[in-house]
């Protein structure tokens, strides 16, 4: 185990270690996300924000060797600034209630809640309804990560199909799901969830063009990033009924103007961006950096890297 290592932060921290050979021994040094930092600050660790901050440049050239992001998405963050450093994100931390958030925005498009609920005697009762299930349906996933993993482990009791798509060339590494290309999953997807991450090759992965390749009364679920979808695409896909349905946890640009078309059609169902949230999940976010931080400390690889030219 090294010395322990000298820690800038952006970010107060102020959770009790949790990891022998973490934080406990660590000196940490808290400096504004703005405007100048005191010239006695200096440190080889570097804890700040996904979204990089003004002061980003002068903190990391005070002896930064390694910059850790409290979060899971990069695509705001300053890459050009890393320089020879290394990069990385609490990739994994959200997996959980992620997976919960899409498992029930896919039972509530199938149970057709709320809009099930009665306030007054219906012309029906017990019989006669549409309801669905999940059941024999297939979850096409684009991108197979630390959430696609996690739904694909979570809805396997529900019976569904699983295909998912990845740049990468790796094992699926849960059973019972096949990988396959992205346009086979457009094919084949009744519920489409889109968890990859936000870059340059992913914008507006969703366009007409896409759309036009989905089954009919698919339900798009985006709990990545709202860069993904071309939004124009959305609508005319959801007025067409080639969409049933979009529940979007993430849109462009957050938060969306007053008025916006998403706040009123009706098979568009928008949440603020919380899927990721979930009792103590900042803390989830540390507990992912000390557990790198011991590695760091063993000489050992860090988990969550980041590839600034890859953009993620």
């Amino acid at each position: 185990m090294s010395d322990p290592p000298r820690i800038l932060s952006h970010v107060p921290i102020a959770l009790p270690s949790k990891k022998e050979g973490g934080l406990a021994d660590c000196e940490v040094v808290v400096v504004p996300a703005d405007g100048p930092i005191d010239v006695s600050a200096w440190g080889e660790v570097l804890l700040t924000l996904p979204w990089g901050t003004p002061n980003m440049a002068e903190v990391v050239g005070r002896g930064v060797r390694w910059i850790h992001t409290l979060g899971t998405g990069v695509d705001r963050f300053p890459f050009e600034v890393v320089g020879d450093r290394l990069l990385t994100c609490s990739r994994g931390a959200s997996g959980g209630p992620i997976s919960e958030w899409i498992v029930a925005m896919m039972l509530a498009f199938e149970k057709r809640l709320p809009e099930m609920w009665v306030e007054e005697a219906p012309e029906r009762w017990n019989i006669g309804y549409d309801v669905g299930t999940l059941r024999g349906r297939t979850l096409g996933l684009v991108g197979f990560g630390a959430i696609g993993r996690a739904v694909a482990r979570l809805v396997e009791p529900f019976g569904m199909q699983v295909v998912a798509c990845r740049r990468r060339a790796l094992p699926a590494a849960v059973p019972g799901v096949t990988l396959t290309s992205f346009d086979e999953v457009l094919a084949r997807a009744d519920h489409l969830v889109l968890a990859a991450p936000a870059t340059p090759a992913t914008k507006g992965l969703l366009d007409d063009a896409a759309f036009s390749r989905l089954k009919g009364g698919v339900h798009v679920i985006n709990v990545a990033r709202g860069s993904l979808i071309d939004q124009d695409a959305l609508r005319r896909a959801l007025d067409a009924g080639r969409v049933a349905r979009a529940s979007l946890d993430t849109v462009d640009p957050e938060p969306l103007p007053a008025g916006h078309w998403l706040y009123t059609h009706p098979s568009a169902r928008v949440s603020p961006h919380v899927s990721w949230t979930m009792p103590d999940a900042i803390g989830a976010f540390f507990e992912i950096f000390e557990e790198n931080l011991v590695r760091y400390r063993r000489g050992e690889p860090l988990e969550g890297l980041v590839d600034p030219s890859q953009g993620y």
